[in-house]
């Protein structure tokens, strides 16, 4: 198994984000290249170490981050100024991999899922990288079972009370089929619940945008939807995929 680095970068605010880097197995002839990934709501970059050895990419470095408010990052836990802070830390910790680790924008990949995934769908929207390609698996662009209001709710009960937290209702058997991931998830200290008004109603706000827009996204892109999914609908990702700008798109 490959071990893990854990590093810093600094974010444009300077906020000091944790991530985990998986150095590749390669010759000193061969070109560096990664896989950056980037975990769900409520998780952190330590739940996606299994992909660094499924995969079996040997030339490529690993990389996943632990978003503000997650994992060993700092900050309430689920919380961010906004989602687009959190959309502009993706920009910040590509250029930190560029930068630090010496690997170019174009022979890099990109890997997310479900609330990471609209993160990434908005960075791609709005920043328009040339990243190799992306791979979206189940990006929650409209959740079915998070919190117990709708969103003009939210809305109303923030105008009152200002930013507040929420606890999510998914459930880790809803999330996956493997019952050791299941019995992981559940003893994981470092996967919480609450996820912070300002970042959900973000969230929603986004999806929206880039849902609706999907035309201005150009890079390749393979969307990766799950059958029975009871956690995030299937029609928006579908929606998604049909008006995606790139020429080169696949869905699963």
């Amino acid at each position: 198994m490959r071990q893990a680095q854990a590093l810093h970068f600094s974010t444009h605010d300077g906020v000091e984000l944790h991530y985990r880097h998986w150095p590749a197995n390669r010759n000193e002839h061969q070109p560096r290249r990664a896989v950056v990934m980037f975990h769900r709501g409520h998780e952190h970059g330590g739940r996606m170490a299994h992909l660094a050895d499924e995969l079996d990419m040997q030339g490529y470095d690993f990389f996943a981050w632990d978003a503000r408010g997650h994992g060993q990052s700092p900050g309430a836990r689920g919380d961010s100024p906004g989602f687009a802070t959190s959309v502009r830390d993706v920009q910040t910790f590509i250029e930190h991999i560029q930068a630090h680790h010496g690997i170019a924008e174009h022979d890099m990949v990109v890997l997310a899922q479900s609330v990471g995934a609209v993160l990434i769908a908005t960075w791609a929207h709005d920043y328009a990288p040339k990243v190799r390609c992306l791979v979206l698996a189940s990006p929650a662009f409209k959740v079915k079972l998070y919190v117990p209001f709708d969103r003009p709710g939210l809305k109303l009960l923030k105008a009152l009370r200002g930013n507040f937290f929420v606890n999510s209702y998914v459930k880790p058997r809803l999330l996956t089929h493997d019952p050791e991931r299941v019995m992981s998830y559940v003893a994981d200290p470092l996967i919480s619940r609450p996820i912070s008004v300002t970042m959900l109603l973000g969230l929603y706000e986004a999806a929206d945008r880039v849902v609706a827009d999907a035309q201005a996204i150009q890079v390749p892109t393979q969307l990766l939807v799950s059958g029975a999914d009871f956690v995030v609908e299937r029609q928006p990702q579908e929606r998604f995929f049909e008006r995606l700008g790139s020429t080169r798109k696949e869905m699963h």
